[in-house]
């Protein structure tokens, strides 16, 4: 049965077949349209040929299990809202679960209403995502750079860039500051590919630690380490055919670029815990906030994975350098957060948009959404300049009495002596600006113009602590 219910259609997902028909007919009087799976696999393809709006799934079920399935689907749709079914004694596991992106949980025995309450709250969501995605759609045109950044010169030659580079299937590099829309760029290059009916598969190289970076690339067999507790496939895999997108690539540790070589060179992985090589075919884009051919020099970056890459590069400006785009822009992400919060804020007064124009956006094009989100829910009518919060990060400054190692000359090389220095740099650097702010991981990231993630993970490797406390 396809899904086209004009209300919705429920994936209900239980090994327990009364289950799947106890909850069929209650959604089923609610004008609902039901389809039902037994086991994960199953399950999965009619994710993707049903297009349900809501997925229900028992959290344990022979083969693989809700957990699995959850990530699984969430791969193939990541706006899919999955409730888990539970007993009372997994309830645990129901709510790590929904820390790792599901819904919400129904724990059994369950009570109608609430089967109810809890469809009906995540049809909303999916609804609302919806909206966006349809708005995001229209702004963007779903045809050029130029719909979804500015119409800028500047603009105009990513795009003519993109263009030239997306037909082939050359490795491109993609370089830029932090929020400048690095992204954008890289999805671009895929739609209009020969590979754009795969999936682009983005991978965020900072966000993920050390330890899982391979497994999470690579995948891995079950009991390969400590809570292997199933076989997974890795984003190579999920991107068979397609599109992996390796964002700040400059985050990945060395161990894992030997590895990342050898795969472009061999065109297959290996599962971590497994010696049975498995072919991909994908085409591989990848980012960086940081010159990847100056990290050669420090020893950060292996120059064989940099010139395997550097196929073909793209430089995406930073914000202050295109401000012609910022009235475009600022009015798209005024559009988007009025249907997000279903407000009618008609646009900007001539002050508030002097403000914008004359601030240099350290944080770029990400700065500028998170500073028009924040100042359309403050508004009413019009935003005016009032509802920016922007002078703070546009003053910060400190004066660093850095105190340099021993140069050792002669017993130490000048790549030493730069890495052993850098260390000592971040960390000062990091510290002055986590007491300028009060400790505000957010707020510092944005005056140092790196994303959140990435101050999380240095504030982890250097641990940094202030007042005697180590900040989390």
């Amino acid at each position: 049965m396809t899904a086209t219910n004009e209300y919705g259609t429920i994936l209900i997902v239980d090994d327990e077949k009364n289950i799947c028909t106890l909850l069929s007919r209650l959604l089923s009087r609610e004008g609902l349209e039901t389809i039902e799976a037994y086991e994960g696999d199953t399950a999965l393809k009619m994710v993707v040929s049903q297009k349900p709006d809501v997925v229900l799934v028992d959290f344990r079920m022979p083969g693989m299990n809700g957990m699995e399935l959850l990530e699984r689907a969430k791969e193939l749709d990541q706006d899919l809202p999955v409730v888990m079914i539970t007993a009372y004694a997994d309830i645990k596991g129901a709510v790590e679960a929904m820390r790792a992106g599901a819904h919400d949980y129904l724990a059994k025995p369950f009570e109608n209403l609430e089967v109810i309450r809890v469809v009906y709250r995540a049809l909303e969501e999916r609804k609302l995502k919806r909206k966006l995605s349809d708005l995001t759609s229209e702004l963007q045109g779903n045809v050029s750079l130029s719909t979804s950044m500015g119409t800028s010169d500047a603009v105009y030659q990513l795009l003519c860039k993109a263009t030239q580079v997306a037909k082939s299937d050359f490795s491109v590099l993609i370089q830029g500051e932090t929020g400048s829309g690095k992204e954008l760029v890289a999805q671009a290059i895929h739609d209009a590919s020969l590979r754009s009916k795969k999936l682009f598969v983005p991978v965020d190289c900072g966000a993920i630690p050390e330890t899982l970076l391979e497994s999470e690339l690579f995948g891995h067999e079950k009991g390969s380490f400590t809570g292997a507790d199933y076989s997974k496939p890795g984003k190579f895999e999920a991107a068979k055919g397609g599109t992996l997108f390796l964002d700040e690539i400059s985050n990945m540790p060395l161990s894992s670029q030997a590895k990342l070589l050898r795969v472009l060179q061999e065109k297959r992985v290996y599962r971590v815990g497994s010696t049975k090589p498995i072919a991909v075919d994908v085409r591989l884009l990848v980012a960086s906030n940081k010159e990847l051919f100056s990290l050669i020099d420090s020893g950060s970056f292996r120059s064989d994975l940099f010139f395997r890459l550097n196929e073909f590069t793209i430089t995406v400006p930073p914000l202050r350098e295109r401000k012609e785009d910022i009235p475009y822009l600022a009015k798209r992400f005024l559009n988007i957060t009025n249907i997000e919060l279903n407000k009618h804020v008609k646009g900007f007064s001539e002050s508030a948009m002097e403000t914008l124009l004359g601030y240099d956006w350290p944080g770029n094009v990400r700065e500028l959404r998170s500073t028009i989100r924040r100042a359309v829910l403050l508004a009413n009518d019009i935003v005016t300049e009032e509802q920016f919060d922007l002078k703070s990060a546009a003053s910060w400054s400190v004066s660093l009495p850095l105190n340099l190692q021993d140069l050792s000359l002669g017993s130490l090389s000048l790549k030493e002596i730069v890495r052993t220095n850098t260390f000592t740099l971040e960390r000062e650097v990091l510290e002055k600006a986590l007491q300028y702010t009060g400790g505000n991981k957010a707020k510092a990231a944005r005056i140092l113009k790196i994303d959140y993630k990435t101050i999380h993970t240095k504030i982890k490797q250097l641990g940094i602590s202030i007042n005697g406390g180590v900040y989390e």
